[in-house]
């Protein structure tokens, strides 16, 4: 077991495959923005195994692949059948922002991924053109019909309320959500890089006191993944609401996650700095062992929690280059 010096087990890693994006949402990336990963630096496949095979061997039981937008990786569904061909119990998942959906959703599902969180912002075609730059819509709301035929479920659909943006769409996506059967999160916006911290993120206390005395919500005890969501669902069972609030009401004392950029980077928190580079140790043939005693040695180092609200400058880098 991965175990850091907070007493916190790490079991859940998310991976990235590809920093790059066709879509360019206001508080991730910014226009124009071309500071990519070249390709040659990205991991390969074989080095996505080895290392996903490590993470596995020391307890990691739930892995979500991420991007950038990971569907823009060419053959991203062999990449998944050779990950939960490592272990049966593997919880391989993915984040996708929908766009490419309609295309491999089939494939995914054959490849053994479990589950799938699809980032959507508004339901009104012209704010979510506004937010993504791109007329993204039409070809999200195909991917979800395809991720529906495809068998997944339940289906999670992130959205990221923006004050004076977005935030009067949640009462438009939480029917949308019982409509079709789909999960609702709402996740507050990280201070991470120009775009981050431009962004004015939406208190979701509020937001929760309101959508709990309209749909008779009550907290749900059975978590719905390894992440950091909370849960709440109404008493027909019809609605889903999930909350990730990094800001006003932070996780940290229970974080049982890291980050691996598409170039290797392992990150051990999102707020923080820290972090080891893991590409080069792979490209040189390190050994099992000795790649296992450097992953021990790298949760060491993962701070106690963020500083985003004492420190909102403090991480320079966008969330693309993180790996979700």
């Amino acid at each position: 077991m991965l175990q850091d010096r907070f007493g916190r087990t790490i079991d859940y890693l998310r991976l990235s495959v590809t920093d790059r994006c066709d879509l360019r949402c206001s508080y991730c990336l910014p226009k124009g923005f071309k500071g990519f990963e070249e390709p040659a630096n990205w991991l390969s496949f074989d080095e996505i195994e080895r290392l996903v095979g490590a993470f596995v061997h020391l307890g990691v039981r739930r892995v979500r692949l991420t991007g950038g937008e990971p569907l823009l990786r060419r053959g991203l569904p062999e990449l998944c059948a050779r990950l939960t061909a490592l272990d049966p119990g593997l919880d391989l998942s993915l984040t996708t922002n929908g766009t490419q959906l309609e295309r491999h959703a089939a494939a995914l599902a054959a490849a053994g991924v479990r589950r799938l969180n699809v980032s959507l912002d508004s339901l009104r075609r012209d704010c979510l053109h506004a937010i993504t730059g791109s007329d993204s819509l039409p070809k999200i709301m195909a991917g979800l019909r395809a991720a529906k035929a495809a068998g997944f479920a339940p289906i999670k659909l992130n959205m990221v309320p923006l004050a004076g943006v977005n935030d009067g769409d949640i009462e438009s996506m939480v029917a949308f959500c019982i409509e079709q059967g789909f999960v609702l999160r709402l996740i507050e916006a990280m201070p991470m890089g120009a775009t981050g911290q431009a962004a004015r993120p939406l208190p979701l206390a509020p937001v929760l006191a309101r959508l709990a005395e309209r749909f008779a919500l009550t907290s749900l005890t059975v978590p719905l993944g390894g992440g950091p969501a909370s849960y709440w669902g109404s008493a027909d069972g019809r609605f889903t609401l999930g909350l990730i609030t990094p800001i006003s009401q932070h996780f940290c004392a229970s974080c049982n996650r890291v980050r691996v950029a598409v170039d290797g980077t392992l990150h051990l928190c999102l707020g923080d700095e820290a972090s080891v580079p893991l590409g080069p140790l792979l490209r040189a043939g390190i050994g099992e062992a000795e790649l296992a005693e450097r992953l021990r040695a790298a949760i060491e180092l993962k701070p106690e929690r963020h500083h985003f609200n004492e420190a909102p400058q403090r991480v320079i880098r966008f969330m693309s280059m993180t790996g979700g």
